[in-house]
């Protein structure tokens, strides 16, 4: 038996020495890739220690011999746009070659859901996929994966545009790949490096937090393994909730939480329509219990009565004074209709109890939605519901994306670099909007990091966040999206950066605004003039540059004014400016443009002190341009205090 296990270790190690022994490169090279014109072109991969690697392409040869630990990496001289061609490595053992090789444009796409989400669902995206014969332009779709420690490699194709693959490629960044091919008619490859609802946190490496004083102790509490990842999970959302609720409750407990004469004096309350991670319940999937009371007013006809929410993610069962009138899954609208006789004047009790197997949870969509109409009666249910968590799901603590920073550069960006890429568009922070604040610094160190990863400080177009009504937000209670928004403002202060402006563009009640057309050649337009140095065309809209006051006006005047500004409106007025004076209390206000200037007054401020424009969650209201078509970026002029600067970025 000794000779027999021996005999099996010798074969083993001849088996690993031939495989490593071969030529191989990672999963960003492969036939139909697009590699980037008039830069060099790292070219790496692994073979056996002190190994001859020959690389060639086209008419150039480039050697290269394996390091002690079996890596390799030469570089191709900057080559002009064409092809295709063959990238061929050869190894003292095999030969790898890549077939159908373009020379243009490379641009990585990232970001959270907006980015990722595919053409196949975009606004008039059937159509658009019959026509996509576009040999040019490919994509390298990189799978979902995450890590707690860099990777060298990982699971990605590269196809062709065409019907058949384009469903699935990003819509944003097709789009913006057909305008800039339309505009440079050369060859644009697409990395696709995308995942919905995640941080920025968890695209940002190690190294970058530790160099950052203020973010340091993100790197501080990473852990070593995903097996403790799931502990400090578990052990943090179970604390969460004995100090909360004292525990969870007994099978027992939870049957009689829809009786109306419960005690539920000890619940605590949350306001909703919301997702409940932003209110208490960070990481939550499983069941929550909402209770509210409404009160009938006496000789209210009690016919006809129907129970409305916006949405409930993911389910409901509802109940009114301990009946249940309804169950639903999914994100329609809930319409209950009430049984004759159920309701009474004075006080009525409704239970909803809402089971969330995974993301957001809650009640979702428009406040306004939410009422209980009794014939022409309609009683508002928005704001304060009291809450029980009755049961958590493992979910709750499984590793996500989410679950610590860094995962995500580990294992969906690190792999990609050094690979030669002309610059990013990224679309991100819905999810960071409950931390907009802090986002003024975690954005720009991520940008930077990528940037000394790669090392070229490369162009990096993003998009602001669309009118979104994500928490009712706005100047008078506070808005997490307008503040986000300023945010991604201020990182236009870095060098080679640009922004697509997209409020008007968004949909109220939908976090993914359809129209992804617009997105991409807004982010186009950037790019002729960040990546291109295109100086013919605007590609910016009006930003404000300053302000005065006169009585009580207040001038603001703008730059990127290109032609002119101009609302869209058809008679002329320009909507979305709010006015406050030292009282910090915000008034519509009434506003008129004026050159390159807009004044803004309101009959409540007699001195105005500050204005803001598309200041709220929802801010689809606003049509100020310039007569290239580009929207005005939402400001404001105050500096007071926000509701986010308190946040802070908590590792599970």
């Amino acid at each position: 038996m000794k000779g027999f296990k021996g005999g099996l270790t010798i074969l083993a190690w001849l088996l690993v020495q031939v495989t490593f022994a071969e030529v191989r490169l990672p999963a960003v090279f492969g036939s139909h890739m697009v590699l980037q014109r008039r830069k060099p072109v790292p070219v790496w991969g692994t073979a056996t220690s002190g190994e001859k690697i020959t690389v060639t392409l086209a008419s150039q040869t480039k050697t290269v011999k394996a390091g002690k630990d079996g890596r390799w990496r030469t570089t191709l001289d900057p080559m002009e746009a064409g092809g295709p061609y063959q990238l061929v490595v050869k190894g003292p053992t095999n030969t790898v070659a890549f077939d159908d090789v373009l020379l243009g444009e490379v641009w990585v796409c990232s970001g959270q859901s907006n980015m990722e989400w595919p053409l196949r669902m975009a606004a008039n995206g059937e159509k658009e996929i019959r026509t996509a014969n576009f040999p040019q332009i490919r994509q390298l779709g990189v799978k979902k994966a995450m890590s707690l420690t860099p990777k060298a490699d990982l699971e990605a194709e590269w196809t062709v545009c065409s019907p058949e693959t384009v469903p699935n490629y990003t819509a944003v960044g097709y789009f913006f790949a057909k305008q800039l091919q339309k505009e440079l008619n050369v060859p644009i490859g697409l990395i696709n490096t995308s995942w919905g609802g995640t941080h920025s946190e968890t695209w940002t490496s190690r190294a970058a937090f530790e160099q950052d004083s203020s973010l340091r102790v993100i790197a501080s509490r990473l852990p070593a393994t995903y097996e403790e990842v799931t502990q400090r999970g578990r052990d943090r959302l179970l604390k969460l909730i004995q100090d909360r609720q004292g525990g969870l409750p007994t099978a027992a407990d939870e049957q009689i939480w829809a009786k109306p004469d419960l005690d539920a004096s000890s619940w605590k309350s949350m306001n909703v329509p919301a997702d409940w991670a932003g209110r208490g319940l960070p990481v939550l999937d499983g069941v929550v219990w909402f209770r509210r009371e409404v009160i009938v007013p006496e000789g209210t006809p009690l016919a006809k009565a129907t129970l409305r929410f916006g949405s409930v993610d993911d389910r409901d069962s509802t109940y009114v004074n301990g009946q249940l009138v309804g169950s639903s899954k999914g994100l329609d609208p809930r319409a209950y209709v009430l049984p004759e006789g159920l309701l009474k004047p004075g006080r009525n009790v409704i239970a909803v109890r809402v089971v969330d197997e995974g993301g957001a949870g809650g009640f979702m969509g428009d406040p306004e939605k939410m009422r209980l109409s009794i014939g022409n009666t309609d009683l508002p249910l928005q704001g304060a519901w009291q809450y029980r968590v009755a049961h958590v799901f493992a979910s709750s603590y499984k590793p996500g994306p989410n679950s610590h920073a860094t995962q995500l550069f580990n294992a969906m960006l690190n792999p990609l670099i050094p690979y030669a890429i002309q610059g990013v568009i990224w679309y991100q922070g819905e999810s960071n909007a409950g931390r907009a604040y802090e986002y003024r610094k975690s954005f720009p160190l991520m940008i930077r990091d990528w940037r000394q990863h790669w090392g070229d400080e490369f162009p990096f177009l993003f998009v602001q966040l669309a009118s979104f009504n994500s928490a009712n937000g706005n100047s008078r209670q506070g808005s997490t999206w307008a503040e986000l928004r300023e945010a991604q403002t201020m990182a236009l202060k870095l060098p080679k950066t640009g922004m697509a402006v997209t409020s008007d563009i968004g949909d109220r009640d939908d976090i993914h605004p359809r129209n992804k057309l617009d997105v991409g050649l807004r982010l186009a337009a950037e790019a002729m003039r960040v990546a291109y140095g295109d100086a013919r065309a605007v590609s910016q809209g009006p930003m404000v540059e300053g302000m005065t006051v006169a009585g009580n006006r207040a001038e603001l005047t703008f730059r990127n004014t290109g032609a002119g500004l101009m609302a869209k409106d058809r008679y002329g007025y320009v909507r979305g400016f709010e006015v406050a004076g030292a009282d910090q209390k915000f008034y519509y206000a009434k506003a008129e443009i004026k050159g390159n200037a807009v004044i803004v007054q309101s009959d409540s401020v007699a001195v105005p002190v500050a204005v803001r424009y598309g200041w709220a969650d929802d801010n689809g209201d606003v049509n100020l341009y310039n007569r290239e078509g580009f929207p005005a970026v939402p400001f404001r002029t105050d500096t007071w205090k926000g509701i986010t600067e308190a946040a802070k970025f908590e590792n599970q």
